[in-house]
């Protein structure tokens, strides 16, 4: 409204110094009585009010549909994160509740033989300790899921070669096993026990899914002149394209296939060493192909 009365009154003040111009040069005005210049005016305030309406209608359209992906956009992490979440809770409620259920099963079952045997139920009592340990386990790495996600580590000056040699001295496997080639030592600022937590994670990733004859490589060098590079090799079924980028989703198993000779994994291990690098400012990455060499790489800044 404001518009059309400001643009109306410019009609009728230009009509007017139109009048007074042609007044001054030629000495007359031309012969058009009041009403005409009135009628011209009311039809111009209504054209532009017309078009006012229009300009009005398509901002409000143009405006609503930004509005509406922009806000779409903003929204759309936290609706990421959300799902996320969600999904989290749930494999952790079902990861929970399997050893649950069969220790259960286990136990009604044994109460039900009245002719089970001692040697049976240590039989029970030994595989209930089983699925003891793997609870044990799984709530160890929900809780350093859920530590890090607090995003506080305290740092200091790490040399990561000897961070490697120390887990390796943990799982002592024969020469032929395993192989190191340290072309470089590097220093990082990072926290200790987080990167021996994601070397030991990354090693024993390695050997889970790799045949126990095969050679698992390590190389320890830099990039770049301004980035440690940790990369991990092994031989085995390796990874579908298709699958290799959700290998760092939680509770995510590439291929069940590759989990059956050894069922104490959850799929938490490489989320949780994706966390440790994104907490050093790192990169975390995988090669792989079905039946090639599946390669996990970090790199992480070094103190100049």
């Amino acid at each position: 409204m404001a518009i059309f009365q400001l643009t109306s009154n410019e009609i009728n003040i230009h009509l007017k110094e139109l009048q007074e111009s042609l007044r001054v040069e030629f000495g007359f005005v031309p012969l058009r009585n009041d009403s005409l210049l009135i009628n011209e005016a009311t039809e111009a305030s209504g054209r532009i009010s017309i078009g006012l309406v229009y300009a009005n209608f398509l901002i409000f359209i143009t405006g609503g549909i930004g509005s509406f992906l922009l806000a779409k956009r903003t929204l759309r992490p936290i609706q990421e994160a959300h799902e996320a979440q969600s999904r989290f809770t749930s494999d952790a409620s079902h990861e929970l509740r399997t050893p649950l259920a069969t220790m259960k099963a286990e136990i009604e079952v044994t109460l039900r033989d009245k002719q089970a045997t001692e040697s049976d139920l240590k039989q029970v009592l030994n595989s209930n300790l089983e699925e003891v340990e793997k609870l044990s386990r799984l709530s160890e790495m929900l809780l350093s899921l859920s530590r890090l996600d607090n995003d506080k580590l305290e740092r200091t000056v790490v040399n990561l070669s000897d961070i490697t040699q120390e887990v390796l001295r943990r799982y002592n496997l024969p020469p032929k096993r395993i192989t190191v080639k340290t072309t470089a030592h590097s220093l990082v600022e990072g926290n200790e026990a987080a990167l021996s937590e994601l070397v030991a994670i990354l090693v024993d990733n390695a050997i889970k899914y790799s045949p126990n004859d095969s050679l698992i490589s390590i190389t320890l060098a830099r990039r770049n002149h301004h980035l440690a590079l940790f990369e991990i090799s092994n031989s085995g079924q390796g990874i579908e394209r298709l699958k290799l980028p959700h290998i760092f989703d939680r509770f995510y198993r590439a291929d069940t296939s590759r989990t059956k000779s050894y069922q104490k994994g959850y799929g938490l291990g490489l989320a949780l060493a994706k966390k440790i690098v994104e907490l050093h400012n790192g990169e975390l990455s995988a090669s792989s192909a079905p039946n090639h060499i599946t390669r996990l790489t970090f790199l992480l800044p070094i103190i100049q």
